[in-house]
């Protein structure tokens, strides 16, 4: 009698697909939420597998601060061609200018948590009732909170007392008017399960997550990338550095590492004897004890 064998990628790959057609199943209007970073990348390409011959039945919406690196906005707009699919822009900068959001000042002034009012609004106007992000349990604590099916209040808010069982793989979609869901089908998948099913399926990755030369300042033991809006301040002097990313956030918040990892062999190799979290360098989440999980209470990502 043979025996049918199923590697932990493919028992992954096979939840998370499932995941994702179970939110086309439930919800009228849903949309997987974009950054451009590996995790929202890997979960656009299982979102084309779970549809294949057809193309994906839902937008990708990128919440652009106008901070982004280059680099991620040159690869968003060549996968979006790559997979058919409808983009849609929420504009931070906007936000700002009609009055909805107010600019941060100061040394470390970012506009990540500006993200938070641009989404909302995103979500109303086109009036999505769920939107899928590549949120995983093992990034950080708030996140590893957090069931596959995450309801959201009218006002866009999370309540993490207050989450509905998932036994079996039952999930509730169930909602008022004016409620959604923020739905995450990677939740169980790990930096490293990420990046070998990358280096399986052979998907494209932005240049920022391989080592390459680059002007950059150390500040609070971070390494952050020189760029229009990263204010220098008195002693700072840029330097040249190798390095890549393990995030694509912000360029003034989003921190570097040095690496000679120049190809996904080395990145998985170089993954495997880290001891620091992929978000150890975000500089957004080192505010406070409970930024991120402050954060996804008023509705961040």
């Amino acid at each position: 009698m043979s025996q049918y064998y199923l590697s932990h990628l493919k028992e992954l790959e096979a939840e998370a697909v499932f995941v994702i057609r179970e939110v086309v199943a439930q919800f009228e209007n849903p949309a997987l939420l974009f950054s451009g970073g590996k995790d929202s990348i890997v979960l656009a390409y299982l979102s084309r597998k779970a549809f294949h011959p057809a193309k994906i039945p839902f937008p990708l919406v990128h919440i652009d601060t106008g901070h982004n690196f280059p680099e991620t906005i040159e690869y968003r707009d060549w996968l979006v061609n790559e997979l058919g699919v409808k983009l849609i822009v929420g504009s931070v900068q906007e936000s700002i200018d009609t009055g909805r959001a107010k600019e941060e000042t100061g040394w470390n002034a970012s506009r990540n948590a500006l993200q938070t009012v641009t989404l909302l609004d995103t979500i109303e106007k086109y009036k999505f009732d769920a939107a899928m992000g590549g949120a995983r349990r093992d990034e950080e604590k708030a996140r590893a909170k957090e069931r596959f099916f995450s309801h959201r209040d009218e006002f866009g808010q999370w309540d993490p007392k207050n989450q509905r069982p998932e036994l079996w793989n039952l999930f509730n979609g169930r909602k008022h008017i004016g409620e959604h869901f923020r739905v995450f089908p990677i939740s169980n998948w790990t930096e490293m399960d990420v990046w070998q099913y990358i280096y399986s399926e052979n998907i494209p990755i932005p240049k920022l997550y391989f080592a390459h030369e680059r002007e950059v300042i150390i500040r609070d033991g971070a390494i952050l990338s020189t760029s229009p809006w990263l204010k220098l301040k008195p002693g700072e002097v840029p330097a040249r550095k190798v390095v890549r990313f393990r995030t694509c956030g912000d360029m003034p918040i989003t921190g570097a590492v040095e690496s000679d990892a120049d190809s996904l062999e080395k990145i998985i190799a170089e993954v495997a004897s880290s001891r620091k979290t992929e978000r150890g360098t975000r500089a957004d989440d080192k505010r406070s004890e409970t930024s991120m999980e402050d954060r996804k209470k008023a509705g961040y990502f």
